[in-house]
């Protein structure tokens, strides 16, 4: 019988959590920096259609009120971002409205064609993009922040990423996000560094 035993290698599964989007770019690009070790479920994956509304005023907010929703819908640990796009010369603008700054139907192309538009005469064009996860883990909920600066280009740059990436060149580079690797985009961007502390918190606690 030990020999039966013998002979199986038991190998730990991955920790499921839910990420509450239904965007598969986005879906991709977290499940880079996640790894093998976590299995990471979309909206649809548990079955959650519909949008989840996002009517608050901050990030912090408007994260915490889509993990909440999927929190009570499914009972799993989970967690939601909200990512903005902030012009200093639109005095932090679009902010929170980032994916429908343009209207409802949050076309990014259009987003990023009133953006080149109110800075046509600017000269002074620095910006920032800002992720805000929150998560709710085993009941308890946790924010994570990522930050980088740079600045919106005269006119786009590239065809890859999604959103604004290509019309924002990240402080210290020359090209913009759409034109970078995935892997390398997903070191320095916002997202990257909240993903990150995400990570890092989850892997301490499930090493506890």
């Amino acid at each position: 019988m030990d020999g039966l035993f013998g002979a199986f290698t038991f190998f730990e599964l991955p920790m499921e959590i839910i990420f509450a989007t239904h965007n598969q770019h986005k879906l991709k690009e977290v499940q880079q920096l996640l790894g093998q070790k976590f299995n990471l479920l979309s909206l649809s994956d548990v079955g959650i259609t519909e949008d989840i509304p996002e009517d608050y005023f901050t990030l912090e907010e408007n994260a915490l009120q889509k993990a909440s929703v999927v929190y009570q819908q499914t009972g799993k640990d989970c967690f939601a971002d909200d990512t903005g796009l902030e012009i200093a010369a639109l005095n932090g603008q679009p902010g929170v409205l980032s994916a429908r700054y343009a209207g409802e139907e949050k076309n990014s192309e259009e987003n990023m064609q009133k953006v080149l538009r109110l800075l046509k005469e600017v000269t002074h064009r620095e910006a920032q993009f800002r992720t805000v996860i929150a998560l709710i883990y085993q009941g308890e909920k946790y924010l994570f922040e990522g930050v980088v600066k740079g600045e919106i280009l005269y006119e786009k740059q590239g065809n890859a990423g999604f959103g604004y990436d290509p019309i924002f060149k990240p402080l210290g580079f020359k090209e913009s996000f759409a034109r970078m690797d995935i892997d390398f985009k997903n070191k320095i961007s916002h997202r990257g560094k909240a993903t990150a502390e995400l990570v890092n918190f989850l892997l301490e606690k499930e090493s506890q």
